[in-house]
């Protein structure tokens, strides 16, 4: 059965317990899936970038959206190991045995979280300028970035101020980059100078942003947090890039994850800044699409992982709030 009839930009579904979830579909409707996680702000429209090498390398790149981002609806309280449950709910209903899934920046730790819990049903995972836990890496980080973690974990006054930088992202969004461009280290100024990624952060922020910060501030919350097992027990094949003069998710972050992951195959990349995505994103999703196709076996494993159930089956059918673009509600 297709995976999905053709490529959507607005697609949701109804997850158990009732919540909206909303995701992208770009690429081969008809191809091998990945799901791809945003980053933090972030929004399904990342992906987009993505879709005409997906479609020539038959990738089905499924973009879902976090909660509270985008079109998905708000998840109280939520935790990192949430989001494996999210995505296995949207694979069942989708009809997804098997599947990788690629996290950016604020998405990694997501990412590993579904490789660890749903390791039965993942094939390949991908990290890219992604966060390690906070607490492994603290000692490595530079003194203004580890007091900037603890500001943001602590002090009231964060929502505030990121809900001010949320009305600037939906009311002038271009206006914000403008003044943020210059703030910005040389070889992620030079990618935000190319219009077509200039154009997709200002989409992306403003889907990000559509229904307000508290999104954003429960990730920051849940990355100030362990992350409730250990990247040590992962069993599935990892790939990890990292740019070696990130200035946002620094390059110990990478070599932690490198180091403590079994068997992570690791590129650290000279010259390149947080944004290298924009210009690896054909190496990344060709590197894991070839993991996925060589049947790569799973790692060795600190300890046992635990994993979906890869029998599990759902039934597509309409939304029943009507959906934007043909929701899915999933089994129960």
């Amino acid at each position: 059965m297709p995976l999905c009839s053709q490529t959507r930009p607005d697609g949701t579904m109804r997850l158990a317990d009732g919540r909206r979830l909303g995701f992208a579909v770009y690429g081969d409707p008809h191809g091998w899936p990945l799901f791809f996680f945003h980053g933090t702000p972030g929004s399904r429209l990342l992906a987009r970038f993505a879709a005409p090498a997906a479609q020539a390398l038959a990738i089905c790149l499924l973009a879902p959206e976090r909660p509270g981002y985008g079109l998905s609806d708000p998840h109280p309280n939520r935790r990192l190991l949430d989001w494996p449950e999210d995505i296995r709910q949207l694979a069942d209903a989708l009809t997804l045995e098997k599947f990788g899934v690629v996290g950016v920046s604020g998405g990694g730790p997501y990412a590993a979280a579904c490789a660890w819990r749903l390791s039965e049903r993942i094939e390949v995972a991908g990290l890219i300028s992604s966060l390690a836990p906070k607490d492994a890496v603290a000692p490595e980080l530079p003194i203004f970035q580890r007091l900037l973690a603890r500001l943001v974990a602590r002090t009231r006054l964060t929502g505030p101020c990121l809900e001010l930088l949320s009305h600037a992202c939906r009311r002038h969004p271009h206006r914000l980059l403008a003044a943020l461009i210059p703030l910005i280290p040389g070889p992620d100024r030079a990618l935000l100078s190319r219009p077509e990624v200039r154009r997709l952060q200002v989409d992306g922020l403003v889907q990000a942003c559509r229904q307000g910060a508290a999104a954003t501030a429960q990730d920051l919350a849940i990355f100030s947090q362990p992350w409730g097992f250990r990247v040590e027990d992962i069993t599935v094949p990892v790939h990890l890039w990292h740019g070696q003069q990130d200035r946002v998710v620094p390059v110990a972050m990478g070599r932690y994850l490198a180091a403590h992951i079994p068997g992570c195959r690791a590129r650290f990349i000279a010259g390149a800044g947080h944004l290298w995505i924009f210009e690896g994103y054909k190496e990344v999703i060709a590197t894991l699409r070839a993991s996925a196709s060589a049947g790569h076996g799973k790692n060795p494993p600190a300890s046992a992982a635990v994993g979906g159930n890869p029998n599990l089956r759902g039934v597509a059918k309409p939304d029943a709030s009507g959906g934007i673009g043909g929701g899915l509600q999933a089994k129960r």
